[in-house]
């Protein structure tokens, strides 16, 4: 049985932010990626397609981490709440909205 977690973390920018935000959010990729237990950790960016017709953040971040604990390892690395204090708790960040759901493909 799988012990994998998903993460799937999206994010609004604030009006004029888009741009600077996607740039921040891929400065993390470098060091998440070496991290033990990342198997994918990819910022993607929301583009239009007539079979998608869903609504959701325009910039999301696909997460794979190979167990529960690498992933708590991973979010309480200080360059990753450094980026959730500064741009989405700050009043003066880059992030409008934001929403992270984890996910498991265990069926129990």
């Amino acid at each position: 049985m799988s012990k994998k977690i998903y993460c799937i973390a999206s994010f609004e920018a604030k009006d004029g932010k888009e741009k600077e935000l996607l740039e921040v959010l891929q400065s993390l990729e470098p060091k998440t990626i070496r991290e033990d237990g990342c198997i994918q950790y990819v910022v993607t960016k929301k583009i239009a397609h007539p079979h998608a017709i869903g609504s959701s953040f325009p910039i999301v971040f696909n997460e794979i981490w190979e167990s529960k604990e690498a992933f708590e390892l991973h979010c309480n690395k200080p360059y990753i709440t450094n980026f959730f204090q500064n741009h989405c708790v700050n009043s003066d960040g880059l992030v409008k909205d934001f929403n992270v759901c984890v996910y498991t493909d265990e069926i129990n």
